[in-house]
């Protein structure tokens, strides 16, 4: 048998077969590419939704807000803390409670809001309802302010300053704004001109 004749004359069934071959394996390796594809959308149709969201938030960054922290404290001041943090939080990074401290009035689980303060009254102190005060008040609070605070007031210099503070360390927590007249050195005059920059609460 003429082998050389039979190949010239069937020479593209072997090749017909190659061509076969490549045509297999290119079609199985998209095949495969299309079933991964369509694994991993349907894990994530199956995912529910509250997980889904739960690593879209791990993946966002943590807002951070400052909060001003006074009274009872070791280490009053502004401290920046998360948006997720609470009261509690904040207390800490102060020191934590100085020893007159009435923790009592402190709601420690209490959210914490950017520009608020936080203060903390001491033992016999009565406290504001809100200790996680909002910054849309911009009222001085005489029952708790500084004395950088209260020489904010029109009027007020260090020694009146003082003599507030002085005022309600003896006598306890002012309960009205117009009291603050029995403070020695302000009269009606100078009730007049703080009286709608103060507060009680």
């Amino acid at each position: 048998m003429d082998y050389r004749l039979l190949f010239k004359k069937y020479w593209i069934v072997p090749v017909l077969f190659v061509i076969g071959i490549i045509t297999l394996v290119q079609y199985t390796e998209r095949d495969e590419h299309v079933v991964t594809e369509n694994e991993q959308q349907l894990q994530e149709h199956d995912m529910p939704e509250f997980e889904r969201i739960s690593q879209e938030n791990d993946q966002q960054e943590e807002m951070i807000i400052y909060v001003d922290v006074k009274g009872a404290v070791k280490n009053p001041g502004v401290y920046e803390v998360k948006e997720t943090d609470r009261v509690l939080t904040v207390i800490e990074k102060a020191g934590g409670f100085h020893e007159n401290a009435d923790i009592n009035q402190v709601n420690l689980a209490a959210k914490l809001v950017d520009g608020s303060i936080v203060y903390v009254p001491k033992i016999g102190e009565q406290a504001s309802n809100d200790n996680n005060q909002s910054p849309s008040n911009n009222k001085i609070n005489i029952n708790n302010a500084t004395m950088e605070e209260l020489q904010t007031l029109t009027g007020i210099g260090p020694s009146k300053a003082e003599a507030i503070i002085s005022y309600r360390e003896e006598n306890g927590p002012f309960q009205a704004v117009d009291e603050i007249k029995n403070v020695s050195g302000i009269g009606e005059k100078s009730f007049e001109k703080i009286k709608d920059d103060i507060t009680v609460q």
